[in-house]
């Protein structure tokens, strides 16, 4: 047996594997947990119930929830099986791109996860939507047992439907614009899904956890993935008991964002502030660790002072994320390279991967395999993907090309955009800018169109300068900038837990955050952060000068798409008058 189209993936579990738990979601109550056998008949019992409501073959259905959950799921195959087009919609979109979305996929109907969002959905658009279900409850598709006729008429509709048609339709975060409908067929997904399976060892007998946001692509195809290996798939209840969750999961696998992680490491030092001798051995063995590199050989002592460090420090990291973790996936943002390194020192295997949501993601991929990994890049093309590099120039960098059947269908309503970025012979045109390095590893340099001029002619690439920054424990965000102006500058977002243990540490009275961002000596202390982060960057890429803010950069409040990018746009536009005075020398 195999699955050809998504909603083939659940049948095909229930075949190979047959799975008593195949879904876990923490409730207050307790697991609520679902068999493949009861995941397939709810599956159908869904599709019988969206019928009977009308939905019909090539309608577009939204969906619009926040904290993962298998009702997701089986709602997204049991639209899917009957022919109408899932649009998931980022909980945290604003409310000019929900509407847009909800105006230019024009959808009438929407599954939700809460009241809270149906009152959203029809304060933006009460005179466009018909009807608005909720994932569980008695707002939520009544169900029935699935009669004879209502099974002849899903599997009439299911049959009808090829794999090259569309099956989803993903907009896109909308960071430097207005969000463009990716249209996705099951082909493409598919394609995607069977080449990470080829590469990734998870299987039947492995427990998944799963909190990335589904209205994404990248977690909505590995989820897929992780189904059609029969591992069982665990979510956290909502995203404030995820370390909760995830430790009582037991998680062998998970896929993260570079933030995430970031987080987790910065509490990781937090924790360690009490005491000056638990402040030593966390800086030793973090020492260590960032010495790490997978293939290298070291000398034995080498190997004996990593396992006192394992024994007195890293257990506890794996103990944190439950205790058997054996690798986490990471996309969506460029990672450390250091930051690679440390987890994997900790036996935390880190494995970055590179993709677009024009892609169904998967383009690149670090190997678990041995020799498969460089920290730094982001891994080596995935079986059935062509990626090369448009007109590289000395150091063989250009634009990346991807071609393969994981390639979009086009852009919704914007036949010119799809021209623009599917060229005549089928190279999907990225916007990132990279080189292959090591022979066949491929490295991100920056997005095309975030790179900058200074005054003086000379380029910036503006990531290549963020993630050198964010190598600094202290900072725990930061956009740099200088497009037509005589210097490269930066905003910076001090990590003020472990500033506030600098200031502990260096007799700094420390009060609220708004005015240690202007203190004078964190003021010169975090100058000369900047400095060391940067000193191997080019010179006219060192940031001369820079601001500190205090207010969080979050989804909530615009600075960041779900994936916690950065929207560039808004975060200028925001900090336009403190911009003009560092440029002024205010």
């Amino acid at each position: 047996m195999d699955f050809l189209r998504l909603f083939d993936i659940l049948p095909y579990q229930e075949a190979r594997y047959a799975k008593a738990v195949a879904f876990s979601r923490a409730t207050a109550q307790g697991e609520k947990q679902y068999s493949s056998k009861e995941a397939v008949g709810l599956v159908q019992a869904l599709s019988a119930a969206l019928l009977e409501a009308g939905v019909v073959p090539g309608e577009r259905v939204g969906m619009l929830c926040r904290d993962n959950q298998p009702l997701w799921h089986f709602h997204d195959f049991a639209l899917q099986q009957i022919g109408a087009i899932v649009t998931p919609i980022h909980a945290a979109a604003s409310d000019a791109e929900v509407t847009y979305i909800l105006q230019d996929a024009q959808i009438q109907r929407c599954i939700v996860s809460d009241i809270e969002l149906e009152n959203r959905l029809r304060t933006l658009a009460s005179d466009h939507l018909r009807q608005i279900w909720h994932l569980e409850g008695s707002a939520a598709l009544p169900l029935h047992p699935v009669d004879e006729a209502a099974r002849r008429r899903i599997q009439q509709l299911s049959d009808a439907i090829q794999d090259t048609d569309l099956a989803t339709i993903i907009y896109t975060s909308g960071s430097t614009g207005e969000p463009k409908g990716v249209m996705l067929s099951h082909r493409n997904i598919v394609s995607n899904i069977k080449s990470i399976i080829a590469l990734a060892p998870m299987d039947y007998t492995h427990r998944v956890f799963s909190f990335l946001p589904l209205s994404h692509i990248f977690e909505r195809t590995v989820t897929y993935a992780y189904m059609a290996v029969g591992a069982t798939i665990y979510y956290p209840e909502q995203a404030g008991t995820l370390m909760r969750d995830l430790r009582a999961a037991r998680p062998h696998y998970f896929t993260a964002v570079p933030r995430v992680l970031e987080k987790f490491y910065a509490g990781i030092q937090a924790a360690a502030k009490h005491s000056a001798l638990s402040r030593w051995i966390m800086a030793w063995a973090l020492g260590l660790g960032r010495q790490y590199k997978t293939g290298k050989t070291f000398p034995p002592a080498f190997w004996i002072q990593l396992a006192l460090a394992d024994w007195l420090v890293f257990r506890h990291w794996r103990r944190a994320l439950g205790g058997h973790i054996r690798g986490i996936m990471v996309g969506a943002a460029a990672l450390s390279p250091q930051l690679g390194r440390l987890f994997s020192a900790a036996r935390i295997h880190i494995r970055e991967g590179y993709g677009l949501t024009e892609s169904s993601p998967v383009v690149a991929f670090n190997r678990f395999d041995p020799g498969g990994v460089r920290f730094g890049t982001v891994g080596i093309p995935i079986p059935g993907v062509e990626v090369r590099i448009h007109e590289p120039d000395e150091q063989g960098e250009g634009e990346i090309l991807v071609r393969g059947p994981n390639v979009m269908l086009g852009y919704l309503n914007r036949p010119e955009d799809t021209r623009a970025a599917i060229d005549a012979e089928g190279w999907l045109h990225t916007g990132d800018v990279g080189k292959f390095v090591y022979k066949r590893f491929l490295q991100i340099t920056d997005r095309q169109k975030d790179l900058f001029k200074l005054s003086s002619g000379r380029y910036v690439a503006p990531q290549a300068v963020e993630r050198a920054l964010l190598e600094s424990p202290y900072i725990e965000n930061c956009l740099v900038c200088g497009a037509d102006k005589p210097f490269t500058a930066a905003l910076i977002l001090p990590d003020f837990v472990q500033l506030e243990a600098w200031c502990h540490q260096n007799n700094v009275h420390w009060t609220a955050p708004q005015f240690m961002a202007l203190h004078p000596k964190v003021l010169r202390f975090m100058e000369e952060e900047v400095e060391r982060c940067c000193e191997p960057l080019p010179h006219h890429q060192r940031v001369k000068k820079f601001a500190l803010l205090h207010e969080s950069w979050t989804e909530q409040s615009g600075h960041l798409t779900p994936t916690l990018k950065l929207r560039r746009s808004h975060i200028l536009k925001q900090y336009e008058r403190t911009l003009k005075e560092l440029y002024q020398g205010k």
